[in-house]
């Protein structure tokens, strides 16, 4: 006769293991303009192939110099006491001149990486396997350095801690 603790264990088949996701770095440097139309176009992929959960981006942005810290933390506090006051017609107030300096300039670049996690499941090993050639493959993410990170990669922790921790 088997013992009771025998009836209750899950015993996994032999032939089935669970794959971990997947991430795909992409460095775009200071050029938000190609950052943000890669994420547009993931985007489309996301609505268009229905891989809300399998497929997920974050953005990790580093400032060049400490300066524009600074002041975007000033211009923020500006920008919000002003959303408080009655908006002018013309636009031109100087905390708006401020945040369209500061969000528009090209002397306070920032170094923008796209973080890009694949998460299919076992059966659909093929998809995924897909999707790591096709997304590096496009033109707006070519000129990014792509980098494929695997489950037995060695910056595949440090990349899971730093993907999760963003926003």
């Amino acid at each position: 006769m088997l013992p009771a603790s025998d009836l209750t264990q899950q015993v996994t088949p032999a032939n089935t293991k669970c794959m971990a996701y997947s991430f795909l770095v992409f460095d775009f440097g200071s050029n938000e303009d190609v950052a943000q139309q890669a994420r547009h176009r993931i985007d489309g992929w996301k609505q268009g192939f229905r891989l809300d959960k399998k497929l997920q981006l974050k953005f990790e942005r580093k400032e060049a110099e400490a300066k524009p810290d600074t002041t975007s933390n000033a211009s923020s506090k500006t920008a919000k006491s002003s959303s408080k006051t009655k908006p002018s017609s013309k636009g031109k107030s100087e905390s708006g001149d401020e945040i369209l300096s500061d969000s528009g300039s090209k002397g306070a670049a920032s170094d923008i990486r796209m973080i890009v996690r694949l998460d299919f499941s076992d059966h659909e090993k093929l998809s995924h396997q897909r999707w790591l050639e096709r997304i590096p493959g496009e033109d707006l993410f070519k000129t990014a350095k792509p980098k494929i990170i695997r489950a037995g990669d060695p910056e595949f922790e440090t990349t899971s801690e730093q993907f999760d921790s963003l926003d």
